[in-house]
């Protein structure tokens, strides 16, 4: 039997908290075999509400959601725990995730006592972990406060990669790091994805991160994908403004910080048709009627905008002169 398109494959999905928090609007998610699939977006947007119903974390209202073909949200029991070892997290904090009273070896052979791995493989499988994560063998009698941060998060990916998963959500792995050690830890990614073929879902507010690792980014506004498509076209011919905009607040990218006008909408409330109307200086009447249907603008390109076929939005320039 053919293995499906889609390692991951989300549809429709929607959160909704019981204060009324809409934080994840009908959703449309895929992960293929292999692939690192970067979801930005400011903070409080709704990225790790959709992190966390992948792994599971968090129960979706409506929608599907499925893992190799096969019905994520309808597992339970042993099929789920099954499922887990193919379904694996690298934590934002790995200092408050990793016991602290468990050496490195013991933290990253925890996953595969859970799993019912041997104790001789068990052993045999950390230390190989470790060390293709670049942690020396000398370091795993260490606890964690003996240990860096970029050390820690090398760790914590050791802990996600050691049973051998398809799909690896990192959320917010490199925000707690400065840049050089972000740095360190991307290009380690990469290589584990490029040596192992896992793929990974990358979620960052940061979308220079994202374009360090990704092969297809998504953009989320307001619970909502609003531009979704590879890489390389999402960061250098944006077509949904809120992209722009967030390409233009790279300093590297414009010439200034770009201003984007007013406050986020409450997600209690949020505004009718496009939910970034009421901060773009593109908005007109249409806008607040738009039932938000992603319109193609290129090969596994689109983006959820009313005014992509009128207004060449193409470059981030009019958020740099805002």
């Amino acid at each position: 039997m053919a293995a499906p398109e889609f390692l991951l494959e989300g549809r429709g999905l929607t959160v909704t908290y019981g204060n009324g928090v809409r934080a994840v609007s009908d959703v449309d998610l895929t992960v293929r075999h292999g692939e690192i699939v970067g979801l930005v977006g400011e903070s409080g947007c709704g990225k790790s509400s959709l992190a966390n119903t992948v792994l599971r974390m968090v129960k979706p209202q409506s929608g599907t959601l499925s893992f190799n073909g096969k019905d994520l949200l309808a597992m339970h029991g042993d099929e789920l725990k099954a499922v887990r070892r193919s379904l694996q997290v690298v934590p934002q904090d790995p200092s408050t995730s990793l016991n602290p009273r468990l050496t490195i070896a013991q933290s990253v052979e925890f996953n595969l006592k859970v799993h019912g791995w041997g104790r001789r493989e068990r052993r045999a499988r950390v230390m190989e972990m470790l060390d293709r994560v670049g942690i020396p063998a000398s370091y795993s009698t260490r606890y964690p406060h003996q240990l860096s941060g970029g050390q820690l998060q090398r760790v914590a990916i050791a802990r996600a990669l050691v049973t051998d998963p398809s799909l690896v959500v990192c959320d917010e792995a490199v925000s707690a790091l400065d840049k050089s050690v972000q740095a360190q830890i991307l290009n380690l990614l990469a290589q584990l994805q490029r040596d192992l073929d896992v793929a990974f879902l990358f979620v960052s507010h940061d979308l220079t991160v994202v374009e360090h690792v990704s092969d297809r980014v998504l953009v989320m506004y307001l619970g909502r994908i609003v531009e979704e498509g590879p890489a390389t076209e999402i960061l250098t011919a944006p077509r949904h403004p809120y992209t722009q905009a967030l390409l233009a607040s790279i300093p590297t990218r414009g010439q200034q910080r770009a201003a984007i006008h007013g406050e986020p909408p409450s997600p209690v409330n949020p505004p009718s048709g496009c939910g970034f109307r009421t901060r773009c200086p593109y908005a007109v009447d249409a806008c607040a009627g738009y039932d938000n249907t992603p319109h193609a603008v290129g090969p596994d390109h689109a983006a959820r905008c009313v005014r992509l076929d009128d207004l060449a939005l193409t470059a981030p320039q009019a958020w740099r002169n805002s």
